[in-house]
């Protein structure tokens, strides 16, 4: 892995899991060191179905968190460490902390912070699925890049059906809160997988698709949604443009809006600037 403004001086990042399993604990850890282009020692993990506490102390000595999935586990439920993590995440903002959160990380800011999330199987996302910004993500410092229509890894039973106070929706499909970010921190959540290329939905899809027995009944679908599978360059990049977006250039103080371009400016594209400087992950 070459060299990159995140690991050259390195910063530090916080991925908060509630992974049992634990081939899908080190298969989400590699997923989101690839798509942060991080390298390992850079990640610190805690996961709380594991037993392990996340005490705000943990982000003492880190730039940003992460929340990822969570497999069986349901941010509509409460657990024993469900009100551990809300007030992790509570921290996390109160500091102005780099936060984003991933399908169930999604949910749990979105909770933590006053909004509301539903267990609803009847409506659940699973494999490659079309979403839109809306007008507040074509704005936005970290979605600008991304064409009005792009493609996303997903697999959720839980939604978010109401944003917490201070919360903006960027993107929607049929389900209205595909994204959304605070106003006055650098905090992001996204019902889709940030950290998931095609080859790792993949791998998500055929340990998990017991749990989502409704989504595919039988072979058939299953390699349906497996052929339908494919690349989602702009998603692919997310991670890394938000490490780099509110981590690696501005000040720490800045708000999302603080980083808007000027009026006017032209936006470079995702693709030209990925083809640029994206490193290759290692293997």
């Amino acid at each position: 892995m070459l060299d990159s403004p995140l690991t050259s001086p390195p910063i530090h990042v916080l991925l908060l899991q509630c992974r049992s399993a634990p081939r899908m604990e080190a298969q989400e850890r590699q997923c989101f060191l690839e798509r942060g282009r991080l390298r390992p020692g850079q990640l610190h993990t805690v996961n709380v179905a594991r037993g392990d506490t996340p005490a705000p102390s943990r982000l003492d000595e880190v730039d940003a968190l992460l929340i990822g999935g969570a497999g069986k586990y349901s941010a509509a439920q409460t657990y024993p460490w469900t009100e551990p993590v809300h007030t992790l995440v509570r921290e996390a903002v109160e500091r102005r902390l780099p936060t984003l959160g991933s399908c169930w990380g999604h949910q749990v800011i979105a909770r933590a912070l006053g909004g509301e999330v539903v267990h609803d199987p009847e409506r659940s996302e699973l494999g490659c699925g079309w979403v839109e910004l809306l007008d507040a993500g074509t704005q936005d410092p970290l979605f600008c890049r991304f064409p009005q229509r792009f493609r996303a890894n997903m697999g959720h039973h839980d939604r978010v059906v109401a944003l917490p106070p201070g919360a903006t929706a960027l993107a929607h499909n049929d389900q209205p809160h595909q994204a959304f970010r605070l106003a006055d921190a650098p905090v992001y959540g996204t019902q889709f997988h940030s950290e998931l290329d095609a080859r790792r939905e993949r791998e998500r899809i055929l340990v998990y698709r017991e749990y989502y027995r409704t989504a595919l009944p039988d072979e058939e679908t299953v390699q349906r949604v497996l052929d339908n599978l494919a690349d989602t360059t702009e998603v692919d990049n997310l991670l890394y443009d938000f490490l780099m977006t509110f981590v690696a250039r501005p000040a720490p103080a800045l708000s999302p809006a603080a980083l808007l371009p000027p009026s006017g400016a032209s936006v470079p594209s995702s693709t030209a600037e990925s083809d640029q400087r994206r490193p290759e992950p290692s293997a």
